[in-house]
Parts: C-alpha cells; structure tokens; sequence
C-alpha cells in the first residue's frame, strides 16, 4: 500500500510550539519555508494533505491556504475521529496515510494511522508509539524531513526531483 496522504498537526510540527501575542492581542506564529516547499512537492506528486489541529487559528488558515491544502480541521478534540472521517471520504484507508504530531492529543491518531512520525522534540509518551522520530525539531524542518522520508520510502526521489529541473 502506498500512502496516499500525510497528516499535519500544526504547532509542534508546522511550528516550534510558541504562541506569540503583539501589544494589540494579535496571535504570532512562525512556519518553515523548506517545509512550505516539501508539502507543495507532495502535492504536486498527485498526492494529499491534511491539517488537522487542535487550536483554531487565523494565521494557520492562511498558511493552509498559502499551500493549497484543501483537508483543514481547526479546534478538533478527537483528531482520529476527523481522520476517520476524512478517509470515509477520501475513500482511502489508514494503510495510505502517514501522520506527524507532537504531544499527546495527536497520541491515538499516530497509532491509527500506517506510518507516525514525531519531531524530535515530542512528548516521552507519543515518542514511545512512533514509528519515526526524526532529527528536527517541530517549526525547524520536521516535516520536511518526515516528506522526504516519504518520497524515499515510496520510490519518488526521480519525479520529486523532477519537479524542480
């Protein structure tokens, strides 16, 4: 089986975590731009993504939108809930899909799913369930990195080199 569609929480993988407040109350996060490049690549590879987190944000909307990833759940307390949905739809299985996460509201949704990675700076207790745990830090390249896995893992290095040539 070959996955089909990769999975992103948002801060603690997309982001380092922090949550930063201007003197007016606006939210300020900060995203990778070589992890913006990877999950267009995967897109463009005929491949899906999906944003799935837990907090509700305007800037991670944007961003979704930035990437063109039409799959985007915000506030979502049970997130293999929304997955499972989301697969019902897609018409796919949790054999196709790979997902990130850090802590441990994404805990149940990474034991789902065929293949789970985690920043290396994730929770003890979603590190011991992962299949993965990659050398970035969450907001330092992490997802970059779980893609090219991916893109290696699937026998796609050619065509995703392809795509910048």
């Amino acid at each position: 089986m070959s996955i089909e569609l990769i999975v992103l929480d948002v801060d603690g993988t997309m982001t380092d975590s922090r949550i930063s407040y201007t003197e007016n109350g606006d939210e300020v996060k900060s995203f990778n731009v070589k992890d913006g490049l990877a999950i267009n690549s995967w897109r463009k590879l005929g491949r899906q993504v999906a944003i799935i987190t837990g907090r509700r944000s305007d800037i991670v909307e944007r961003r979704a939108k930035e990437l063109y990833i039409e799959h985007f759940y915000q506030g979502v307390t049970n997130k293999k809930e929304v997955l499972e949905a989301l697969l019902e739809k897609l018409d796919l299985r949790m054999q196709n899909v790979a997902a990130i996460g850090d802590d441990l509201n994404d805990l149940q949704m990474l034991k789902a799913v065929e293949i789970s990675f985690v920043p290396r700076d994730a929770s003890t207790y979603v590190d011991k369930i992962a299949h993965v745990i990659l050398s970035k830090k969450g907001g330092e390249g992490a997802v970059r990195e779980m893609i090219e896995y991916l893109i290696i893992k699937e026998g796609l290095e050619e065509k995703y080199l392809a795509l910048w040539q």
